[in-house]
């Protein structure tokens, strides 16, 4: 169900569990920034998530609220973790849902990273 992003952080929210090492991931990289690991439901052949380690809710909330190590942190890792799996020449998408109308599902800020094939339109018509 798709949350309200203006809501306070929920530290049981999945992403949370996953930074605590209470679920498993398949991670991909790491550092004192971000986080970012394989999605469990794949929307494309290449399909990673990047989660910054601090409690933000949203892209709102992170670029209101984060240090800006961590902001230049978190942008980094996206970019190193789209250069480390080989997509930067293929291409890729990034995706970062904000609120109920984007229907962002996680209550936790993160970037979707899409790639692996021809990935169509931005937005269905």
């Amino acid at each position: 169900m798709p949350i309200d992003a203006t809501q306070p952080y929920d530290d049981a929210n999945i992403f949370a569990k996953i930074l605590r090492g209470e679920i498993p991931a398949k991670t991909v990289y790491e550092d004192d920034h971000a986080l970012a690991f394989h999605d469990i439901n794949p929307q494309a052949p290449q399909h990673i998530l990047v989660i910054p380690r601090g409690r933000y809710v949203s892209w709102d909330d992170f670029s209101a609220h984060a240090s800006d190590a961590e902001i230049a942190g978190f942008v980094r890792a996206v970019g190193h973790v789209a250069r480390a799996a080989g997509l930067v020449e293929p291409g890729y998408r990034l995706l970062a849902n904000t609120g109920g109308d984007a229907h962002q599902e996680v209550p936790h800020l993160h970037v979707h990273i899409f790639a692996g094939q021809p990935l169509g339109p931005m937005l269905a018509h």
